[in-house]
């Protein structure tokens, strides 16, 4: 049951500061970035965006990344800041002989969010729009508004609009249901974790890249026992990373909270990661003891296991 309001997702936001930009230049460019993350760039158009997940070998995030292909041999990679130094310093140990060259290129770019009747309609998610040096990205929607990312070249004009608080815009990323990885949460999930399988962020016909054999036996084998939710918390605050616990256990946590923030009505939403199980019972966040969880309808369908 929906426990909140729809809120008037619509404007554009300042510059995104949370977002930095790893740029990936070189004829292996898409290549190099195909053996390592989730999802396919070797079949990546100009036209497209990728919704993709850095991997350790146990199939854990370690970072979550929007691609943009601007060119043949130029992907910019759009991520979480506070995990960019350590992510970049991750990807370059494996160029090897690889014609890459990677780089953090976050001060060379400007990112805004781009809301409601401001943001391209009926295109499907991760679909670019392209005018001149700046991209449009197609996000997924929030409470039925469509929402992108606009990036250009730092010091373009930004575009046109009322103005949409980043409070606002981080609302509208929770409640979209596609989790951003931050580094309270570093290597706490299997992308089917936060339903990333779901939502274009997992290519299961490409080749091997690290966390690859768990990412498919979970898939395959009928072994994945957390989704993520959406929620309302009746709360003044949720912090990311903060555990969930069943009502009926008080000693081990159910669940862990990945994205949370201030709705307008009063209390946090957050998007949490749930054993399947336990969705049944009454949630609570940091104690067994602690606020109540109010699950909400997912936007999208799950995909099944197979």
């Amino acid at each position: 049951m929906n426990h909140t309001a729809s809120v008037p997702f619509n404007g554009v936001t300042p510059p995104l500061q949370h977002l930095g930009v790893i740029r990936v230049a070189g004829d292996d460019a898409a290549s190099f970035l195909h053996s390592q993350l989730t999802q396919d760039f070797a079949l990546q158009k100009p036209g497209e965006a990728r919704l993709a997940a850095f991997l350790n070998a146990k199939g854990r995030m370690q970072a979550s990344f929007i691609g943009v292909k601007r060119s043949a041999d130029e992907i910019l990679l759009l991520c979480s800041r506070d995990l960019l130094a350590q992510t970049l310093k991750r990807l370059s140990m494996f160029v090897l002989r690889a014609k890459a060259r990677l780089s953090d290129a976050s001060a060379e770019w400007v990112i805004h969010g781009l809301a409601g009747h401001c943001a391209p309609a009926g295109a499907a998610p991760w679909t670019v729009h392209g005018d001149g040096d700046a991209r449009t990205v197609q996000l997924y929607p929030a409470d039925g508004q469509p929402r992108a990312l606009w990036i250009a070249p730092a010091g373009s004009s930004a575009p046109q609009g009322p103005l949409l608080s980043e409070e606002l815009w981080m609302l509208g990323e929770v409640r979209s249901g596609v989790a951003t990885l931050t580094q309270p949460i570093f290597e706490a999930f299997v992308p089917q974790m936060v339903n990333y399988e779901s939502v274009g962020g997992v290519n299961f016909k490409k080749g091997c890249y690290p966390g690859q054999e768990v990412v498919a036996r979970s898939q395959f084998r009928g072994t994945l026992k957390r989704r993520a939710y959406l929620a309302h918390v009746n709360a003044d605050e949720l912090a990311i990373g903060t555990e969930v616990f069943s009502a009926a256990d008080a000693e081990q946590p159910v669940g862990t909270v990945v994205q949370s923030a201030p709705s307008p009505e009063g209390g946090v939403d957050a998007l949490v990661s749930l054993q399947i199980a336990s969705t049944d019972g009454a949630l609570h966040a940091g104690s067994a003891g602690g606020p109540a969880l109010q699950l909400q309808k997912l936007p999208y369908e799950l995909l099944a296991d197979i």
